[in-house]
């Protein structure tokens, strides 16, 4: 359904699914009401136990941050070019632009295919087993990249194990979004991003302790220590409670409380929380989408209502990309440009990460005041001022070491506005804006759109930033200072904001086609609000059982 933009909703009714009983629909209004009157405080001390069991699956982002952040730094090494590279006049060797391109966009390659996969082993088999799966998987496909000796080989590793990389990518998101509430999502969910940061800022400083070594274990010994993660992580996530969400989407009701009591704490006594009440607020919200959508499919991601919502969400993940982020990771280049040695520049690249944690951690306290649309408007917008004076330091030239530093530095100060608004704030966006039946197939399209931009990026960037190609230099800022403007007039006109909503009253909100700026200030009306209750006849064995249900007054 368009956007409602000729009209100034105040309240919408939320609609009722015609399959559920009275009785359901009055218990999901209270758990609805229940879930809005915690606050922050009583969330956490209800829910810590889920808390902690999505920090820890989100571990598995640190060691996907950790393994890839590895290869473009090797590219950089003198080891893994004498074994990779090729012979240069000067008696050094290098990576040629192809294989460098080859590489990088392998692993994009490997992973746009294990997140197609994810959506569909995720819905069939659930999250804890997809997890395990590919925690399997990537321990078997690092034996290929460690014992690698030729390009082909390590291309043929690197697709393979971007596989698993793809499902760790979402699936950690999404659980996240499923087995928290609406108090504690966007925190959990933007976790994710400092995972990433925290497995790069790991990564760096084990490069930076090999960076001395002149032997094939400089590259060896880092590829070997992501053998390190998956036993753990896999023990972990056997022992995990599943995602109630996705029981009660496979009809096990049963299973989803029980799932809900052991990600609630038992010694908390909190008159609103109710579990049965908030299974019943799921199964609302799974029957209100299975009558608006029907399917469970890609192809569902397309239809009616939700072909906005998947605009949103692919859009939000691209603008990742589009905001410059793929020109933020070459802050190193222009500090060995500026004379820096080799050691320092890697020195350097841990405090850039070490930035990003500050930011992502700093994300948290901003978005509760200002919320997610605002947060990420603003972030793209101060994005496109900071690269277009990158672009207007380039007129400086080259040689010039001022400029060269002033550039490195803004790269920096990039990397602080990243990730304390785009970076982090996307993975709130996509794992709230999406509906709860096909949440797993859109983060994951979101994701493999966000894959094929970065493809392009990584073509692009070098042949920009290299003076044997393009030789564009810093002046790429202004390509991306574009870009970053795009996006954020995209964002001004349609990202809503979900802060502080339900998914039930998202779903109510997209469905009445509530313009993007409107949605923060649109009422939703009760969920039980303007029905009553009919009896009707319903046959059963030898005798007539009465049964409730909801009927428009």
């Amino acid at each position: 359904m368009a956007e409602s933009e000729d009209i100034e909703p105040h309240q919408v009714s939320a609609p009722v699914p015609t399959k559920v009983d009275i009785s359901t629909v009055q218990e999901a209004a209270a758990a609805t009401d229940a879930e809005h009157n915690m606050g922050f405080v009583r969330s956490f001390r209800l829910y810590w136990k889920a808390c902690l069991w999505s920090i820890f699956i989100s571990t598995c982002i640190i060691m996907d941050g950790f393994d890839t952040a590895l290869l473009r730094s090797l590219f950089a090494y003198p080891a893994f070019q004498r074994q990779f590279g090729v012979l240069q006049p000067n008696g050094s060797y290098q990576l040629t632009a192809a294989w460098q391109s080859g590489l990088t966009n392998g692993v994009l390659c490997g992973s746009i295919i294990g997140l197609f996969m994810n959506g569909i082993l995720a819905d069939r088999f659930g999250y804890r087993k997809t997890l395990i799966g590919a925690l399997i998987a990537i321990t078997g496909f690092i034996f290929i990249i460690f014992f690698s000796k030729t390009l082909p080989q390590l291309l043929a590793g690197e697709i393979l194990a971007g596989i698993p990389w793809g499902i760790f990518q979402t699936l950690t998101t999404t659980y996240a979004s499923e087995v928290c509430p609406t108090h504690l999502r966007a925190y959990l969910t933007t976790y994710n991003n400092l995972c990433w940061v925290i497995g790069q800022f790991i990564a760096s400083g084990v490069l930076r302790a090999m960076v001395s070594r002149t032997d094939d274990w400089g590259y060896k010994i880092p590829w070997a220590l992501q053998w390190m993660w998956p036993v753990p992580l896999a023990i972990g996530i056997y022992l995990a409670p599943e995602s109630p969400w996705w029981l009660v989407r496979r009809g096990k009701l049963d299973e989803a409380k029980h799932s809900l009591a052991r990600l609630t704490s038992r010694n908390v006594e909190d008159a609103d929380f109710n579990i049965d009440e908030t299974i019943s607020m799921m199964i609302h919200t799974n029957e209100m989408e299975r009558e608006l959508t029907a399917g469970t499919t890609y192809w569902d991601l397309f239809k009616g209502v939700n072909a906005r919502r998947t605009e949103i969400v692919c859009m939000v993940w691209m603008g990742q990309t589009l905001s410059g982020s793929n020109f933020m990771g070459y802050s190193t280049y222009f500090y060995q440009q500026a004379g820096l040695a080799v050691s320092s520049s890697f020195s350097m690249s841990l405090g850039q990460y070490g930035i990003g944690i500050v930011g992502t951690i700093l994300s948290w306290f901003l978005m509760t005041w200002f919320g997610r649309r605002t947060l990420f408007f603003t972030g793209q917008v101060c994005a496109c001022l900071i690269l277009f004076t990158i672009g207007c330091a380039s007129f400086a030239g080259s040689t010039n070491t001022g400029a060269q530093w002033g550039i490195g530095s803004l790269l920096l100060v990039f990397t602080f506005v990243y990730d304390c608004s785009v970076g982090p704030i996307c993975y709130s966006l996509v794992a709230e804006l999406t509906s709860t039946r096909l949440r797993t197939k859109s983060v994951v399209l979101a994701r493999n759109m966000y894959n094929i931009a970065s493809i392009v990026a990584n073509i692009l960037t070098p042949r920009m930033l290299n003076p044997t190609a393009w030789g564009w230099g810093a002046k790429t800022g202004f390509f991306w200072a574009g870009t970053a403007l795009c996006c954020a007039t995209w964002t001004f006109f349609r990202l809503p904001e979900p802060k502080g909503r339900t998914y039930g009253e998202l779903d109510t909100l997209f469905e009445q086609g509530v313009s993007a700026r409107k949605f923060a200030t649109t009422a939703v009306g009760r969920i039980d609000a303007g029905f009553e209750s009919v009896s009707i006849r319903k046959d059963g064995g030898s005798t007539a059982e009465i049964e409730q249900v909801a009927t428009k007054s």
